[in-house]
């Protein structure tokens, strides 16, 4: 049995403060953020890491600053193969009491 708090902690807060698109908006965030780990490690400004990665920068801008709803997550999926990342997209069946759902780790 899992405790309260544990549960708490393991629920997408998107979701739970009424976002349809909670799954998709937490992916998003994952990958922005690891986006945003390597223009801080490679010292990019927003305009260097717009022309390194082929888009405006005020989309630079958007991802740096987690507004996330006009940028789709195949476009920062490029972003990070931009980067030099590998991104991988594994599809599995939900198994016994798995639930269907989006899973990113970066």
């Amino acid at each position: 049995m899992m405790s309260k708090t544990r549960k708490a902690a393991a629920s997408n807060v998107l979701e739970d403060l009424g976002f349809e698109d909670a799954e998709e908006l937490t992916a998003k965030a994952i990958l922005a953020l690891k986006a945003n780990e390597i223009f801080a490690a490679r010292g990019l400004t927003q305009i260097e890491a717009a022309k390194l990665v082929g888009m405006p920068q005020s989309k630079i801008s958007q991802i740096r600053n987690y507004r996330l709803q006009n940028i789709s997550l195949e476009r920062l999926m490029h972003v990070l193969v931009a980067l030099d990342q590998h991104v991988e997209i594994v599809v599995t069946p939900a198994r016994g009491r798995q639930v269907s759902a989006i899973a990113v780790a970066a």
